[in-house]
């Protein structure tokens, strides 16, 4: 099981398995489940708002290729301060954390709608809006497994893990289905659209957009400051109770312990890899003329898909406990084979494989399904092999790492204009490379133990 990783002092619960101040749930739960997921939708909503109408941004306010790469770039920047935030929620709480990253979102969504004239300052304010907007990603990622675990039952964990983690991802997806939606996208005829007006027109709707998120987000936030708690007066489970390591013995312990760097990386590159990817995606399709709209769809489904194999390999793992290594398996096996059938598929010429619009969307649809679904089950496996570090510190490093990946491989994007093909190999290297590590790598479950064996 892994126990020689924490002592049998840490392994001792804080409240007793019987008597008044026993585990309970209480329903309050679910709305807390459900504001913190809301956030997180509308942080990945925002995040994602340009790529997907890219074109239109270009015509509307004058953005070059360079400033809709950065536009995606803030948000693995924004994982920066990641370790300073959670320090933050391992020192003051869930609540106060929140409300900082709900607090952010407000503010950057409100940059981003301040009507002035002057195209460079209105530039310059939305680049300032997807910043804070990404700093506010480490919480609303990391965050999962520690509210599942302060808020929910052994058997419930899982579930509320791939919940709160899922639905950034869904938020991200709705934004390649809205925005190409909503907003229109220019046609080859430049001049046409400058004497008609019809320039004017796509700026509007996106300015409608930037407003009705500013709206919702301003609503979430005033509801987490009206009810948000740090904790249920009563623990869950004895795991929710037991003692932690400090912050500064979690970094130690996790940069130390070599399964957790291997399942570290085995999550960092591939995920971060396909962030990136995702991207950009209208970029890589534009060469064999997929439209704005159907790559919006691409990128919708491949998004929607994952969240719900998540969600749902997610309360699989809350039946039958201990089987998250064959579950990462399993989803890496098939996401191995999505990205090499969609990379081979831009070399038709050679390998015969058929270029449709079928085969685009199938091969983009089974690469998110399987890549996302492994999100959730991943923090579990992060939480379980490490415990008792806090969850967000485990799951805060990863996530940096991952976004680390993300961001260098952005930068190489706009710094060196590399052909985008290239992509879909990285991307297929790091499916092989991750499910080659999920092989080697020995599973322990340490907090799984103290709930079913110590409190018994």
């Amino acid at each position: 099981m892994g126990l020689e990783w924490s002592s049998p002092g840490e392994r001792q619960p804080l409240i007793p398995q019987r008597g008044p101040r026993s585990p309970r749930l209480f329903g309050r739960r679910w709305l807390v489940l459900f504001l913190f997921s809301l956030l997180s939708f509308l942080q990945g909503l925002v995040w994602n708002s340009w790529g997907p109408i890219q074109n239109s941004a270009q015509a509307a306010f004058g953005f070059s290729k360079i400033d809709i790469a950065l536009l995606v770039l803030w948000g693995p920047i924004g994982f920066l301060p990641c370790f300073l935030l959670m320090w933050l929620m391992d020192t003051r709480g869930l609540r106060v954390t929140v409300l900082l990253t709900a607090f952010l979102m407000v503010l950057g969504a409100g940059l981003r709608c301040v009507p002035v004239v002057d195209l460079s300052l209105r530039r310059k304010l939305i680049h300032g809006g997807q910043l804070l907007n990404g700093f506010a990603g480490p919480t609303v990622i990391n965050a999962a497994p520690y509210l599942s675990t302060t808020w929910f039952s052994p058997d419930e964990r899982a579930t509320a893990t791939a919940i709160a983690s899922m639905l950034g991802y869904l938020g991200g997806a709705c934004a390649f289905l809205l925005g190409p939606l909503i907003v229109p996208a220019p046609n080859s005829t430049s001049g046409f659209l400058l004497d008609h007006g019809l320039v004017g027109s796509i700026k509007d709707r996106i300015e409608g957009v930037l407003y009705a998120e500013f709206g919702i987000i301003s609503v979430v936030f005033a509801a987490i400051v009206a009810y948000f708690p740090a904790r249920p007066p009563v623990p869950p489970s004895v795991a929710a109770a037991s003692r932690r390591l400090s912050y500064r013995n979690s970094i130690f312990k996790l940069l130390s312990n070599f399964r957790f760097l291997m399942i570290a990386l085995a999550y960092a590159i591939p995920l971060g890899f396909y962030s990136g990817w995702s991207g950009v995606l209208d970029l890589i399709l534009t060469p064999i003329h997929v439209t704005q709209v159907d790559a919006g769809w691409i990128g919708f489904w491949s998004a929607v898909g994952g969240c719900v194999v998540g969600i749902g390999v997610g309360r699989f793992a809350d039946f039958i406990r201990g089987v998250l290594k064959p579950i990462l398996l399993l989803l890496f096996s098939g996401a191995t084979f999505s990205a090499a059938w969609f990379t081979l598929t831009f070399l038709s010429s050679v390998t015969h494989l058929p270029l449709t619009t079928a085969t685009l969307y199938t091969s983009c649809i089974m690469l998110g399904v399987f890549l996302n679904g492994t999100i959730p089950i991943f923090f579990e496996l992060f939480v379980e092999t490490v415990y008792p570090v806090p969850e967000g510190i485990a799951c805060g490093l990863v996530t940096f790492l991952s976004n680390m990946f993300m961001g260098i491989l952005l930068l190489f994007l706009t710094l060196y204009h590399i052909e985008l093909s290239w992509l879909n190999w990285c991307l297929t290297g790091s499916c092989l490379l991750s499910l080659l590590c999920i092989l080697c790598f020995r599973e322990s479950y340490d907090r799984l133990y103290l709930d079913v064996f110590v409190s018994v």
